[in-house]
């Protein structure tokens, strides 16, 4: 198993230097890696793939100085994120000395509505949208805000607005998107209810208060059964909770208050803080940040895209050079000009390599090494086909005409032949002997329909 050899962080740079090639690829230097074109790989694998991206955009953010400007969103997103932390904090305190207020008596049960209720209400609403994958409900309010500030730019198409938005679509949406706004969530809720709980203690020991609690329309035995219930977890703490005389001396109207009352209140309303409140933010902020690093870690680049593409085909080069099976019986006459001979990677090709062809003509070129089995054009040759392809132990190419357009009975034929093949096939594009230009969209069409018939990139070879 190959070993990776780059980080979450190494993809994001790829992919906004494809943003910046792809729109300002004029504007830049590419002196340092014309070394790096043209290496030849018997087998693709990802990362070294990536391996070879990542040393090429390493040179090229030297060379062309785009360090700062590739930084930029991340720096904007730290910065957005520090600002709503301090939030936090200012509505942690204010919403614990509002709900304080600047009475004596703090009614218990209204407190706790007050400091938890809408915390409790935000885990609810993280845990559907998480569940059923709603990005608006599993993120916060200040998340939203954090990643819609720093990415809604004026400048349209300069080298930072350019990385800013291949980070955003890397760092702020689909899985990884999601998982980061919940980490973010998470991390304001508890700084808000920390706040909000260091608040509460400073009152507490400043000032003097009495717990009660009453109920109009609840039987008077509901809330003291609520109180011994949520008081369980707080004594594993060692907290020191009420107990049933402590509770029926604190309705509204009986009696005044000890300091053991006060004190067992006290230490409650702190470990309903802490059991309630704290510990499932802590439990939920750890999830996401695994789930964030595990989405990270499992990111893939979309390869099947033009630009890289391109790149494979440099990078790990699959040309290969090719040879008229059928000679043309009519043979034009051609006026004598100097031969350029093409440059050739006969690694590309496995070796005894066998090849079927879907609905080729004879003036198609297939490469010096292959075998050529046979050639699909109706039932019968796809029939003989079918059988011949299960017989065959040694690597298999299915031949295909690169300037035909894609369609879905060549991709049924491809399909049949990949599932009855032994090992893994490889797709080759042919042109025919006086061939012309095929353009990028016309070569992405059918690296899209391998990949639809279980052909990775790598197995896709071009002439």
């Amino acid at each position: 198993m190959a070993v990776k050899k780059y980080k979450f962080v190494d993809l994001v740079r790829i992919e906004q230097l494809r943003h910046i090639e792809t729109t300002k690829g004029e504007g830049l230097s590419y002196a340092s890696v014309a070394d790096t074109d043209h290496h030849s790989d018997i087998d693709f694998e990802y990362s070294t793939f990536i391996h070879r991206l990542k040393a090429r955009s390493q040179r090229l953010i030297q060379d062309n100085e785009l360090t700062k400007a590739l930084q930029h969103p991340h720096e904007l997103f730290k910065r957005a994120c520090r600002i709503s932390l301090i939030a936090a904090v200012i509505l942690g305190v204010l919403a614990a000395v509002n709900a304080v207020g600047e009475s004596a008596s703090l009614n218990i049960y209204w407190l706790l509505v007050v400091l938890l209720g809408f915390n409790l209400l935000s885990i609810l609403l993280w845990v559907v949208g998480i569940t059923f994958n709603m990005q608006r409900l599993s993120t916060g309010v200040a998340a939203q805000l954090v990643s819609w500030l720093p990415y809604r730019e004026k400048k349209k198409d300069t080298r930072q607005s350019l990385a800013s938005s291949a980070w955003w679509q890397c760092c702020l949406t689909g899985n990884i998107g999601k998982w980061r706004f919940s980490v973010l969530t998470h991390k304001f809720w508890l700084t808000y209810l920390a706040s909000g709980l260091v608040m509460l203690i400073l009152l507490m020991i400043a000032r003097q208060y009495n717990f009660i609690w009453g109920t109009t329309l609840l039987s008077e035995s509901s809330l003291p059964a609520l109180t011994q219930s949520l008081a369980v977890p707080i004594e594993y703490l060692g907290l020191i909770a009420p107990d049933v005389n402590q509770i029926a001396a604190s309705r509204i109207g009986v009696s005044e208050q000890n300091d053991e009352t006060r004190t067992a209140w006290a230490s409650f309303l702190l470990g309903a803080f802490l059991i309630y409140g704290i510990f499932p933010r802590l439990i939920l902020l750890g999830i996401s940040t695994v789930m964030q690093k595990w989405s990270e870690r499992n990111y893939k680049l979309d390869l099947y895209l033009p630009y890289y593409i391109d790149l494979r085909q440099r990078l790990m080069s699959a040309a290969v050079k090719a040879r008229v099976i059928d000679a043309d019986p009519h043979p034009k006459v051609v006026v004598d000009r100097p031969d350029v001979p093409p440059k050739v990677d006969i690694k590309a090709i496995p070796s005894k390599a066998q090849a079927i062809g879907i609905e080729l003509d004879r003036h198609m070129v297939w490469p010096d090494s292959v075998t050529v089995c046979g050639n699909i054009i109706n039932q019968q040759s796809h029939d003989d086909a079918i059988k011949a392809v299960k017989k065959i132990k040694t690597p298999l190419l299915i031949g295909v005409a690169i300037h035909r357009l894609p369609d879905r009975g060549v991709q049924r034929i491809v399909k049949e032949l990949v599932e009855v093949s032994t090992g893994k096939p490889r797709l080759i594009l042919l042109h025919k002997q006086s061939a012309t230009s095929v353009d990028n969209t016309r070569k992405l069409a059918w690296f899209r329909l391998a990949e639809a018939c279980g052909i990775s990139a790598e197995h896709v070879i071009t002439q």
